[in-house]
């Protein structure tokens, strides 16, 4: 159980890690933050983790190593906030400094607890979903974009005495509510990543034009009806998204002009909310990193192919995403012209 005397590490000084770190140190918790990269330490030692955004401007002093084999003892429990591209390799380092009762928080886009269980044993592993928005400006300082709320729980959809516990930590950093279907809540904000997230490296624009175009709001559909076939061959039960109003299985249920109407009108409005935000992969193609396709539609692909459902428009842009990462083919809102999506 965890007490003000739990020792709490952080590993990724990114924009939600860092955030998360800041907010949760600041309330007393005993925070070590792990960074990728020498500067970011030096900036932390030098001046602080500096915070600004919607919950205000601050600046929190915590101890900040490069890597997790610099930490200072064992964790009674650890946030993990890498890419999911980086998670394997961070529960491999991890392992070490865990003692028989820490708990390993997912905080990663997509869905990683099954491979962080496989190395970690599936009793330390807790799946949450981040649903509030931050962004990195410069080394050691972030931004927070939006509002919103933690949502955790067990991966095996079983009573679980640790989350309460959890749950009043993460509400240092905003509301944390406990699902007994963490999966559902899990799959549920894959299904939009997977459509904004993913179309946003190939057609290399914001949210607001990138949903401002029918035919990518027609892809985005057919990814979402691929996305629920997979899931119903898997057993899950998906939860809303967009706060409860985003019923995916009312949401793709009827058929005609007029239901047509109000799914497009849906997708548009998300745009105009978000029309200025670029998605985050598109950031990382940016920066000149890797996008985490192979957890968002790579990882729809991969289980359609294990239980038996074709995926083809997911294939589709999950391959285009790797030609671009590979700088085989430019972003370009042409892409979506192309003979992948026939007929959509």
């Amino acid at each position: 159980m965890l007490s003000k005397d739990s020792k709490i590490a952080v590993v990724g000084a990114g924009a939600i890690g860092g955030v998360t770190a800041a907010f949760v140190h600041r309330l007393g918790w005993d925070t070590e933050i792990i960074c990728k990269h020498q500067e970011i330490v030096d900036k932390i030692a030098a001046r602080g983790l500096r915070i600004g955004g919607v919950k205000g401007e601050m600046t929190v002093q915590l101890k900040a190593v490069k890597n997790i084999s610099d930490l200072t003892g064992p964790k009674d429990l650890v946030l993990l906030a890498t890419k999911a591209n980086d998670c394997v390799a961070a529960a491999q380092q991890l392992n070490p400094f865990l003692k028989p009762d820490s708990t390993v928080v997912s905080l990663q886009n997509g869905i990683c607890e099954d491979l962080l269980a496989e190395i970690l044993g599936r009793e330390r592993v807790v799946g949450c979903v981040v649903s509030w928005g931050a962004t990195y400006r410069a080394p050691a300082e972030l931004e927070v974009t939006s509002q919103g709320e933690f949502v955790i729980g067990n991966i095996d959809n079983q009573p679980d005495g640790r989350l309460p516990a959890i749950q009043q930590l993460l509400s240092a950093v905003y509301p944390t509510r406990i699902s007994s279907n963490i999966m559902g809540e899990l799959y549920s904000k894959l299904i939009i990543n997977a459509g904004i997230n993913s179309l946003g490296v190939i057609a290399g624009v914001t949210l607001g034009e990138l949903l401002a175009n029918r035919k990518i709001r027609n892809i985005f559909l057919a990814l979402m009806r691929e996305a629920m076939a997979v899931a119903d061959a898997m057993g899950i039960t998906v939860e809303p998204a967009a706060g409860g109003k985003l019923d995916y299985y009312k949401y793709l249920a009827t058929q005609g002009a007029i239901s047509d109407f109000k799914r497009h009108l849906v997708i548009r409005m998300i745009g105009f909310k978000y029309r200025r935000i670029k998605s985050s992969s598109l950031q990382s193609i940016e920066r000149g990193r890797k996008t985490e396709i192979n957890f968002l539609n790579g990882y729809i692909c991969q289980r359609g192919k294990e239980h038996g459902v074709p995926t083809p428009i997911n294939d589709a842009v999950r391959n285009m995403v790797l030609e671009i990462e590979d700088d085989k083919r430019e972003m370009s809102l042409n892409n979506i012209k192309d003979a992948v999506f026939f007929g959509i």
